[in-house]
């Protein structure tokens, strides 16, 4: 008797397309400091109720005064006032300069900015303007950062740092942001064992560390979001099925490793068939190709929870995380996910047997702007991981030779 033919492998741009396509983002908003909105996704549009910088200042430190008044370099000039950055000014008298400080605001009058470096002060308390000043120079005109009005940060934007500073500079001294996803993470697999639990010397045959557990984690609060660290499930149908009903509750999404490939031990793709769907099964792409989604009914509510799983071979785990769980977070917050930013660099190495699944290769950036290749590419060997600052991007059934240009993803862009 014949086996069934397998279901041709998805493609990962079509597997990524479907995996964003049944992500509605979190309708849940929440009300936090600006200080501590880092990494949140913004719920409501920013506009600005005043100019920033509110009014035309100075953008050094020197003298302010009128062109017209400086006929030629060597003009002496009495100084009328000082003005200091939050002090105001008084209009710039006839004649006059004024002796200005960066962001200080410009005097009434003043059409011009002459840095200290170009005027020497005389004994009188008079100043000599040694360089010929040119209107508008070294000054901030009112609003050049902000308008009043403008829409300085749209809805679904992932804070950092700068929209932080960006919207405590037009007042802001909270932010409603969506609130932080659920996550319920399990790893499956008799052979783990968690550090710190056994010592390496007294580890049974066939035993690992956890390590996918640590960087999942890490990766998940990275994002923004609240991870439930379920543990081990035991290698039992019973056991998976009753961890993920359990996991469902007051999660929106259930996150494994482990267990989702096609072995008598791989409990996780029947387990969630049986408590709900399981919509999307292996891709074509290298490492990475058990990798599934779902969801899960919740008993007693009118919802599911999203169930994502990953290959157990660490690598395997980390870049499927990369390239399809971080983009499904995003979305789940009302993030946009931003597109592939590939960057063509020369290949320092050699590919000469071409895979027939997309695959990515973990690279390092040389000194002389190409890229080195990670001697071990195994999926198993997490240290290839820890090494790359990127992945070449290889489209199935290509050779590499040595100074081709390859599509290089810097793993900073994403982590």
């Amino acid at each position: 008797m014949n086996a069934p033919a397998r279901s041709p492998l998805m493609a990962l741009d079509d597997a990524l397309t479907q995996l964003l396509a049944g992500v509605a983002p979190l309708a849940d908003t929440e009300r936090v400091p600006t200080s501590l909105a880092d990494g949140r996704v913004l719920a409501d549009s920013l506009t600005s109720a005043l100019h920033v910088p509110p009014q035309d200042n100075s953008s050094m430190d020197g003298y302010a005064l009128r062109c017209a008044e400086v006929p030629a370099a060597g003009a002496v000039l009495p100084v009328s006032q000082r003005i200091a950055a939050g002090h105001a000014a008084e209009p710039l008298q006839p004649g006059t300069c004024a002796r200005i400080f960066t962001g200080a605001p410009l005097p009434l009058g003043a059409d011009a900015v002459v840095m200290q470096e170009d005027v020497a002060a005389l004994d009188d308390g008079r100043v000599r303007i040694n360089a010929m000043p040119q209107a508008g120079q070294w000054i901030r005109r009112a609003g050049e950062d902000v308008a009043r009005g403008a829409v300085v940060l749209c809805k679904g934007q992932r804070l950092g740092p700068a929209q932080l500073g960006l919207a405590a500079g037009i007042g802001c001294a909270d932010l409603s942001v969506v609130r932080r996803p659920r996550v319920a993470l399990l790893s499956t697999g008799d052979e783990l064992v968690m550090p710190g639990d056994v010592p390496p010397e007294a580890m049974r045959p066939g035993a690992i560390y956890n390590s996918n557990r640590f960087f999942l984690k890490a990766l998940l609060q990275r994002l923004g979001c609240e991870v439930s660290d379920l543990g081990i499930v035991p290698d039992r149908r019973d056991a998976t099925t009753e961890a993920l009903r359990t996991a469902a509750e007051g999660h929106d999404l259930i996150l494994t490793s482990g267990g989702v490939s096609v072995g008598e031990e791989d409990h996780i793709k029947p387990a969630v068939q049986a408590l709900g769907g399981l919509d999307l099964w292996q891709i074509a792409m290298k490492p990475g190709k058990p990798f599934a989604h779902g969801h899960i009914r919740v008993d007693g509510q009118d919802r599911r929870c999203h169930f994502i799983g990953l290959p157990g071979n660490p690598v395997s785990s980390f870049v499927t995380f990369v390239l399809l769980v971080r983009p499904f977070v995003l979305q789940l917050q009302g993030c946009v996910p931003p597109p592939w930013r590939p960057l063509q660099l020369p290949a320092h190495f050699s590919v000469a047997r071409a895979d027939k699944r997309r695959e990515f290769l973990r690279v390092r950036r040389n000194a002389i702007g190409g890229l080195d290749l990670f001697p071990n590419q195994s999926s198993g060997v997490l240290t290839s991981a820890a090494w790359a600052d990127g992945l070449v991007d290889n489209p199935a059934g290509t050779t590499i030779a040595h100074g081709d240009l390859v599509s290089y993803l810097p793993l900073a862009d994403w982590l």
